[in-house]
């Protein structure tokens, strides 16, 4: 039985958490990318080479490319998105050459994701990452300082994170800086200020159509090429799935997905589904989307969210939260066995436990490794998970 791909997004050896550690998790794959070539330069053969090489050496695969991050310029849709986008291709045909078929990218216009929280305590000694829009109103009226952004919330919603500010001490208001901050996977340091403002400047005067826009002109540009390579494109969700700072998402809706779709119909031009990020929005019918574009989805994210009332919401255990999981993972195998019977080649998905918990040992090297990219808490979300598989698939009768 073909059973989902067991993998772990690893960072590099800067990061806390090392191959070895990986290995010894009974990990097939490693999901990985070139994280020292700057955004929108090729990616050289001999750099592929070398971490293929460093993940061969422990036993494992490198099963997903997470990310090849596309430049701004083609985001922006600026005069030189074009170079870029050759850029990007030719990355493509290195990964090809080293068998490398399977890319995750996303096309948020800011930053990579959005948290308040880095450290959120939860009641059993535990800690997660946590969103909240009052922390979010906070930081854009009172530390970005942001023209016009009083504008974008409810009377109530200022009021509400003026009081919060006033709240803070210095440190937590430099915390909540550095959380929002922190959005770009691969890197320790937090994004600049400077260029946080220069960003948000520029996408703000974007429209929802224009970014829909600026991914399909990406798009035609670079599928007729990944088909001829056998790669296969899996756009990640929006994070969180609805507007932060007044931007618009164009990756968070199944009205998304199927935009996506209609506007490239191939299934190399696929998603990354991700149970968390699509999850933080109630609105959001994850079993339907599996089963309406399961064909396209080429790597799966697992992760849960607390969600509560007020919009804000927390990283929970990977059973135990607003996303059923059960659900989730019962719609996923049948979409494998859709695939089987067709006799497609990609039944065994590549699925990594997305986030974990900071606990136990972790709490020794928190700082050291990616927030969210915990160790032991990534490891009990995966046991959980493949407990969940394994029991559903006895209970269909498929082992």
């Amino acid at each position: 039985m073909d059973y989902l791909k067991k993998t772990y997004r690893w960072f590099g050896p800067d990061f806390g958490v090392t191959l070895a550690d990986i290995a010894q998790l009974g990990a097939q794959g490693v999901v990985t990318a070139c994280h020292s070539i700057p955004t929108g330069e090729v990616w050289p053969v001999e750099a592929i080479a070398d971490v293929k090489h460093q993940i061969e050496r422990h036993g494992m695969e490198w099963s997903v490319v997470e990310s090849v991050n596309v430049h701004n310029a083609i985001k922006y849709g600026l005069p030189e998105r074009d170079m870029y986008i050759g850029n990007y291709i030719q990355t493509l045909k290195n990964l090809a050459q080293h068998n490398i078929y399977t890319i995750c990218y996303n096309f948020m216009p800011l930053i990579d994701w959005t948290r308040t929280h880095l450290d959120y305590q939860l009641p059993n000694g535990t800690s997660s990452l946590r969103y909240d829009p009052i922390a979010i109103a906070a930081f854009d009226l009172y530390i970005l300082e942001r023209e016009s952004a009083a504008e974008v919330y409810e009377a109530s919603v200022v009021s509400k994170a003026e009081a919060y500010f006033k709240s803070l001490s210095a440190q937590e208001k430099q915390a909540l800086e550095n959380a929002v901050l922190a959005g770009i996977p691969g890197s320790k340091e937090p994004i600049q200020m400077s260029a946080f403002r220069e960003n948000l400047a520029r996408v703000s005067q974007i429209s929802k159509s224009g970014l829909q826009e600026n991914l399909a002109y990406f798009l035609k540009a670079i599928l007729p090429e990944a088909e001829k390579l056998g790669i296969h494109m899996a756009i990640h969700p929006d994070d969180p799935p609805f507007s932060v700072f007044g931007i618009p998402r164009i990756t968070s809706t199944y009205e998304d997905f199927k935009s996506i779709c209609d506007g490239y119909p191939s299934l190399h031009n696929g998603f990354t589904f991700c149970s968390g990020s699509l999850g933080a929005s109630p609105n959001n019918d994850l079993v339907k989307i599996i089963e309406d574009f399961g064909d396209r989805i080429h790597f799966i994210h697992l992760r849960n969210v607390q969600l509560s009332p007020s919009g804000a919401f927390y990283e929970a255990e990977h059973l135990n939260g607003s996303v059923m999981m059960e659900g989730v993972m019962e719609a996923l195998i049948k979409e494998q066995l859709k695939r089987k019977g067709a006799g497609r080649s990609d039944v065994a998905i590549p699925l990594r436990p997305d986030h974990g918990h900071v606990l136990l040992d972790d709490k020794k090297r928190q700082g050291d490794f990616y927030p969210g990219y915990s160790l032991i808490g990534r490891a009990l979300g995966m046991a959980q998970l493949t407990g969940l598989e394994k029991g559903l698939r006895h209970r269909m009768k498929l082992s």
